[in-house]
């Protein structure tokens, strides 16, 4: 079941470096929210956050909360391998496991979970994923050849079904489409369209129209001056924040005055 997610005051360090300072908000269930600003102001830090990847990064450390449904990510007792199975990431480059079928790409996070399952099963929930990922029809007669050897496009498909295989309730997306053609990016916003009937979804994304076109919220960060660490702005109904922003620094990003 998708949850909401609740950020309170967070701060994100690379060493001594503060990459993002203060951020609070709050991610509905069940809907997409993008993060838009100028390159360097945290919004890929701030979405690795939500899920403890940051802190795999040399010297990443954060203070503050992230709840999931009032659960704290970042309590003593919380095991940072389970919150990455609950809030699940795809990458802005697709990174299916070279050495591996089409089919092992799917099913590899449930093998690391350690559950064993009957061959009709995995088939099934293969299946089952592939068809979530609309990529079922694509590669159903080759299903043992590597998942390398898709296109970028239909790789990236392939890497949001091993995402959603081990059954998470957030995905976070992290510019997705940045390095597909436009007819794998439509493709992409399409899919995502559907999955947020299921799960809550966080996109990551440099694309002005793709925001306005995917998302119900739209959060804007920007850098106070250069050094300094980004900070959110605004984050409303897409949109408002398209047509309507309430801070003129929005206004001015969107409009391509800066940035």
């Amino acid at each position: 079941m998708a949850k909401r997610i609740d950020v309170h005051g967070l701060t994100a360090y690379y060493g001594a470096h503060k990459a993002i300072e203060d951020i609070t908000m709050h991610v509905e269930p069940t809907s997409v929210t993008a993060f838009i600003g100028p390159s360097g102001c945290g919004k890929s830090t701030l979405l690795r956050t939500l899920n403890r990847m940051h802190e795999v990064t040399p010297g990443g450390r954060v203070e503050g909360k992230v709840l999931l449904d009032n659960e704290d990510l970042y309590g003593p007792e919380v095991d940072p391998v389970a919150v990455r199975r609950t809030v699940g990431m795809v990458f802005q480059r697709p990174n299916p496991f070279p050495t591996m079928s089409i089919y092992d790409n799917v099913a590899a996070g449930l093998r690391l979970n350690g559950i064993r399952y009957r061959k009709s099963e995995l088939d099934d929930i293969v299946e089952r994923n592939l068809r979530g990922a609309n990529l079922w029809h694509e590669v159903k007669d080759r299903l043992n050849r590597p998942g390398s050897g898709l296109s970028g496009g239909q790789q990236q498909r392939l890497c949001i079904a091993r995402a959603i295989a081990v059954e998470p309730e957030v995905l976070l997306m992290d510019e997705p489409c940045s390095a597909l053609d436009p007819i794998s990016t439509l493709a992409i916003e399409d899919l995502i369209d559907k999955l947020k009937t299921r799960y809550t979804i966080v996109i990551v994304t440099h694309n002005m129209q793709q925001a306005a076109r995917v998302s119900d919220r739209t959060a804007f960060f920007n850098l106070p001056a250069v050094g300094r660490p980004g900070r959110l702005i605004e984050v409303d109904a897409t949109e408002k924040i398209f047509s309507n922003p309430s801070v003129p620094d929005t206004e001015d990003y969107i409009s391509g005055r800066f940035g």
